[in-house]
This record gives structure tokens, sequence and C-alpha cells, in this order.
């Protein structure tokens, strides 16, 4: 790929070729210049067709030989071997556009995130540029054979759009490099989660950038990436850089669903190892579904506990106003009782919809 705003040639000759121009001006045989230079005539005979390269050594040769610097000889030299290994890039970039269609590339570009093009090579440019690779085969290292073990352990070779998904991880990674914390204490971020149930009753309009700042003072990053499609995911937690991070989208825009997939996430970095990476469509093997199974039950306590859960089920069915009492007793949302009350089978899925609260992080 050409570096932008730089020119490159689109062909460059082998220095064989002044080589040989140089001699026959001075009439002067491959032998002799063998001779003169010390160097064997095989050695010689290479370098004018094309089948070996001019050393520092041999540069230095021809300089007192020939009169011409021995920087001359080298710079054409590079200049070649830069030509060759861009012209073998192209090469394989080209194998390389039917896989960079795969990405949500539109929507990408909308979101700021590359370059906006219609040109396959400039696309192919910006994807690779985006994930910091130098090709296909380095973005499936890492994201399909987990070959950066240390960074992302999980592979996505199950999901069904292995490239969407790990478009919204990188972006998140990017943005969580530029998160500066402190390290990350486990005990001041469990009494932060806390702190973080308040906002729920209350629903303040920066509800994101408070509870994103109640979670930096710990050492946790959490991040908002807009979802993309193809990948239909809500939530992931991984470190990165040595620091936890959670990444969240915005997907249903519930307030029942956010909190339930932030405390989640949470759970994961309470409870879980470092080298861990949780998302949804994972394949995930039996000890980490365990591992799942209890994020979900820890997300479900800290929204409502078994004995307030209980509460809700022996009153069922509730009306309007009793379920803004028990709301204000338990000092949660409404949208949480009815979340947990469909999620039971005591409400149908249409009942109480006005109570639910539409989270936009889109405008952060």
């Amino acid at each position: 790929m050409t570096p932008l705003n730089q020119f490159q040639p689109t062909f460059a000759f082998h220095p064989g070729v002044t080589l040989k121009e140089k001699l026959d001006e001075l009439n002067i045989g491959s032998k002799e210049l063998a001779v003169r230079t010390g160097k064997p005539e095989k050695s010689i005979s290479e370098i004018i067709n094309g089948k070996a390269g001019v050393s520092a050594e041999s540069a230095i040769a021809f300089e007192r030989v020939l009169k011409i610097p021995a920087h001359f000889w080298l710079a054409k030299q590079s200049r070649y071997e830069e030509f060759v290994a861009r012209e073998r890039l192209k090469a394989e970039e080209a194998k390389s556009l039917d896989w960079v269609r795969l990405f949500p590339y539109l929507e990408m570009a909308k979101l700021g995130w590359i370059a906006s093009t219609s040109r396959a090579e400039e696309k192919l440019e910006q994807i690779l540029n985006f994930f910091g690779v130098q090709n296909e085969s380095a973005w499936e290292n890492i994201y399909i054979h987990s070959a950066v073990k240390a960074q992302f352990k999980l592979s996505l070779s199950h999901s069904k759009n292995p490239q969407a998904l790990s478009a919204w991880l990188r972006k998140g990674d990017l943005d969580a490099a530029n998160f500066h914390t402190p390290d990350y204490d486990p005990k001041l971020f469990s009494a932060c989660l806390e702190k973080c149930k308040h906002l729920i009753a209350l629903h303040p309009k920066d509800l994101f950038t408070q509870l994103q700042t109640l979670c930096a003072d710990t050492g946790v990053r959490l991040v908002y990436t807009p979802g993309l499609p193809k990948a239909p995911i809500s939530g992931a937690t991984r470190w990165v850089g040595g620091k936890p991070v959670i990444q969240m989208t915005n997907r249903f825009k519930r307030n029942d669903h956010f909190w339930f997939t932030f405390f989640h996430e949470a759970a994961h970095i309470l409870k879980h190892g470092k080298n861990d990476v949780f998302l949804e469509e994972a394949d995930y093997n039996e000890n980490d579904m365990a591992k799942e199974e209890e994020a979900n039950n820890f997300a479900s306590e800290m929204l409502l506990t078994k004995s307030q859960e209980k509460v809700l089920v022996d009153n069922s069915p509730l009306m309007e106003k009793e379920i803004l009492d028990i709301a204000r007793r338990f000092e949660t949302h409404p949208a949480i009782l009815i979340g947990r009350l469909k999620f039971l089978g005591a409400l149908k899925y249409t009942e109480f919809n006005q109570f639910y609260c539409e989270i936009n992080l889109d405008n952060l």
C-alpha cells in the first residue's frame, strides 16, 4: 500500500542495468570489473543480470573503480527492493479484495472510524490500517486463531460475521487505549457498583458519563461503541494493557437491558480471569458457560435481590400505582421491575411498556 501523500514510482530498474550501461560506456567487461574489484566474476555477472543485489561492500568497490559514489548504487538497490516488495504486496492484496467486502465498511465510515471511499484497494488499505495489521493473514491470526493470547484469547471463528465483530472490538480497544485511569482496585470497583445502582432510579441525562467516571476512579475503563450490522452484541469484557475494559453498545435502547448488561460485564471483571474475553455470540466451552451463568446471576441479584423478586411475584398481578410504589421502596426504576416480571413470565411483553426509558448514547 502507498503511504498517504507519498509518491511511489510505477517502476524501478535493478542497479545491474545501470552497471551494464556504465561498463559498455567504459568498454569494460564483467571479467575485467571482477579483477579490478577483487570480486568473483560470477558475482558481477549475477548483479548485471539482476539475479543478485549490490551489497555495501560491492558499492564501495564500484565507487573506486567506476568513480560513481557508493551511495548511488545503494540507493538504486534500495529503491529497486522497495519497488519489488510493493509489487509483491499488491499481488497479495488483490487476493484480499473479496475479504474486505465482508466488513460493514459503509457503516464504519459513517461512524468516522475509517475514511469513506468507493475504491476496493483503498478500502483494503483503510481496514488494514484500522486494525494495525499488515495483511488479511495477520488479522486472522489475531481474531480467528488467537495468536496474540495475551491480548485476545477468544476466537471468533464460529461467529456468524467475525469481520463485523472484530471491527467493533477493535474500536473498543482503540478508545480504551486513550482512556487513562489509575490501577485497577477490585475493592473499590465492588463498592462502586453500589453507587452505580443509585443512577438506575435517577436516570439522569448524563447517565453514561457519570457511570463512566465512577468506573474510571476504580481503574475500570467503560467505553461505548455503536453497534454494527451483523454484529448483534450488547457488551464485552476483556483486559487491555493490563486494565479491565467494559465495552457496551446501545442495543435495544432500553434502560433495563442496559443495566443488566453493565452488571453482567462487571461480574466478569470481579470474578473471572484477566486472560478471559467475554462477548455474546461466542463459542464457549463448558467452563466459560458456567462463568456466563455466574455473571447472569450476579447481574440479576444486583438489579433485584431474591427477596425483592419474591415481593414482586407474591403481589402480582400489579397495578401501575403498585409498581411505582414498589420501585420507590426498592430505590430502583419501574422498568427494572417490569423487565423482571416479563422475564419470569408474570407479565406479557406488551404490558407496561410505558415504564421503559430509552437510553440514547449515540451523541456521546
